[in-house]
């Protein structure tokens, strides 16, 4: 009994030293607009709420709110006619659905996954400047799709985000999931669970590239991740950014002309959106997909007619047709936001 007695006391000491600690951490986490369980603070998931991520508590928030009755949405005339299968225009500061188009509709959603990709990568808090080679475990064995990134080239973490959101870079998403805490394996786990608390339903994620069609969706659950994705600053600058130059290796051969010695050449990625390129359109944040399964796909965070929206455009049957039907968006909302013309 004596013994029994004393383990109960040790267990209750422990349990009330180490009890502050987590809840401290917890505090921390809600503090903050990440989440980093088991990747330095050591917590499992039962140790905080559920409901524990404050993005998802800011877009509940959002959606529990009561449309603004002066809304652009109200008064809105006609038709943007768009020819994605699946379409979804949101107003981001009321969650009001302006314009819906087989929203609910699940499909395979390409690259836009990348978009995961970079909030499970960010949450994690891995520095940015540390440097992971590209193996050849990054190459893509589901589409043999190319890329640019030699086995062997060694980029920050930061530059790997860079080219997965900008320029869709495969390998990029495959060595960001790689390199996280528990490989490959842990990281879409994370990517699943992250897509649980930001309330996507109907989503479920198999790769970090977004190459497997196992990676589904709908356009209801991606305005919410894009809302999500929307909240990091770093995001918004990388998915933005029109080009980027970066020094990388030269091939083998050339190496072998320059008498085996390290040679750099200037490579030029350019993003996939050519949007971000044109002055008229104000972007937040911007990602486009395309396998055969999902379609062409384009998801933003737009300014049009001073209304902060955003867009889904999933399963466009041409290359161009998802950035026609974003100027179609454009110009039907602007058109509706002009002011009658007078009569005298």
């Amino acid at each position: 009994m004596t013994t029994n007695m004393n383990n109960l006391l040790v267990l209750m000491a422990s349990l009330l030293i180490t009890a502050p600690s987590a809840q401290a951490e917890c505090t921390k986490l809600l503090n903050s607009d990440r989440l980093d369980f088991g990747v330095k603070t050591g917590l499992q998931e039962y140790d905080c709420p559920k409901a524990i991520d404050p993005i998802s508590l800011k877009i509940q928030q959002v959606e529990n709110k009561q449309p603004d009755t002066s809304a652009l949405a109200q008064n809105l005339k006609g038709d943007p006619d768009l020819r994605s299968s699946m379409a979804l225009i949101v107003d981001e500061s009321t969650g009001e659905i302006i314009y819906s188009k087989n929203a609910d509709a699940r499909t395979s959603i390409a690259s836009i996954t990348k978009l995961m990709t970079a909030m499970v990568s960010l949450d994690a808090r891995l520095p940015l400047t540390e440097n992971v080679t590209i193996s050849n475990d990054d190459i893509d064995r589901v589409k043999g799709t190319h890329s640019r990134l030699n086995v062997g080239a060694s980029l920050t973490r930061r530059e790997l985000l860079h080219l997965a959101l900008m320029s869709s870079e495969n390998r990029a998403a495959a060595a960001l999931a790689r390199s996280y805490p528990g490989g490959t394996h842990a990281f879409v786990a994370a990517m699943n669970k992250k897509a649980e608390r930001l309330g996507m339903s109907n989503t479920h994620f198999a790769d970090s590239s977004g190459l497997r069609s196992e990676n589904q969706s709908t356009a209801e659950d991606l305005a919410r991740m894009v809302r999500a994705a929307h909240t990091y600053p770093i995001i918004h600058e990388l998915t933005t950014t029109a080009s980027y130059d970066l020094q990388m290796p030269i091939y083998k051969r050339a190496r072998k002309l320059a008498h085996k010695k390290l040679v750099l050449r200037n490579v030029a990625f350019r993003n996939t959106n050519k949007l971000v390129r044109e002055k008229e359109w104000e972007i937040g944040i911007s990602k486009t997909g395309y396998i055969s399964e999902a379609g062409h796909c384009l998801v933003m965070q737009a300014t049009i007619a001073n209304q902060p929206l955003i867009i889904v455009l999933l399963d466009s049957a041409g290359k161009y047709t998802r950035i026609e039907d974003a100027e179609r968006v454009k110009r039907w909302l602007e058109s509706n936001s002009k002011p009658p013309r007078r009569i005298s």
